[in-house]
Formats: C-alpha cells, structure tokens, sequence
C-alpha cells in the first residue's frame, strides 16, 4: 500500500486480493449451481436404475410360471437372460428417447449456464445415452440372472 502511495498519492486505497480469490467469488453461484445441478442429476441416476430394477424385478416374479416352462422346454439360462436383459434395454429405450426429445426442447432455457459446448451436444447426448442405457443394462442384469436361476420343477408347481 506504501509503495503505491508513493508513485501516485491520488491514488484512492483499496484492499488488495489474488486475482484467483476474485474470480472465485465471481464464479462461486454457478459453481454452487452446477454441483447443485450435478447432485440432483446422481440422485436421478440412482432412482432411474432402482425403478428399472424394480420394474424388471417384478415383471420376472410374475413370469416365474412362463419362464419355468420356457425351461422345462429347453430354453437355456443365457436365453432366458437375453430376453430379461432385451426387454429391459426396450423399455430403457422408450424412456431415453423421451426423455431424449424433453432434454432437446428444455435444452434453450438451460443455454445461459453452459460454457464450452453448445445445448445441444451431439457428443454429450451420446453419452447420455450410452450412460442410461448402461445403467439399464446392469439394472436389468440382476432380475435377468434370478430368471434365468429358476428351478423348472418349482416354478410349474407355484400357483
């Protein structure tokens, strides 16, 4: 502060900062935003798989009886997993291009707290996809394994 006075008296005092310190303070509400943002998007991610789960879970409880006899009949255990897992990913699909095409006509209001990339992502929405239908793949996994686990004998015995 002295050796500014010193070259300029007129000079008003003020207090001095890092300019990191400055830009943390400017940018801090949108970082809060982003995480907030962030956050909330983890949280979805999770309840989206435990809804699959439990979609896909009770639609294989249901169908313990047809996919008993889908084994008694020779079906094999990869089978009866690949149409668990198949029916899954086309529910998974029905959900993604929906949910695809509001994230599109939201995209513009979402504009302003972007930076580097555009609302519209071709990149980011690829891996959007490939992210959830991930997470459908593995959500529908479980159930698919418990199907394809189940004794012929009991299941044409329940009911």
């Amino acid at each position: 502060m002295s050796t500014l006075r010193s070259i300029n008296p007129g000079q008003p005092a003020t207090e001095f900062r890092p300019i990191q310190q400055i830009v943390d303070h400017a940018i801090s509400p949108r970082r809060f935003f982003v995480l907030l943002v962030a956050a909330f998007a983890v949280v979805g991610l999770i309840l989206a798989s435990l809804g699959i789960y439990g979609v896909i879970s009770y639609s294989v409880t249901r169908q313990t009886q047809e996919i008993g006899i889908r084994m008694a009949l020779g079906a094999t255990t990869a089978r009866v997993q690949l149409d668990v897992i198949a029916r899954t990913l086309r529910l998974a699909l029905i959900g993604i291009v929906v949910g695809a095409v509001g994230s599109l006509a939201v995209a513009k209001a979402i504009a302003s707290l972007l930076f580097g990339t555009e609302p519209t992502d071709p990149a980011t929405f690829a891996g959007m996809i490939l992210l959830l239908g991930a997470v459908a793949l593995v959500a529908g996994y479980i159930p698919a394994r418990r199907a394809s686990r189940i004794n012929p004998i009991v299941a044409l015995r329940s009911n």
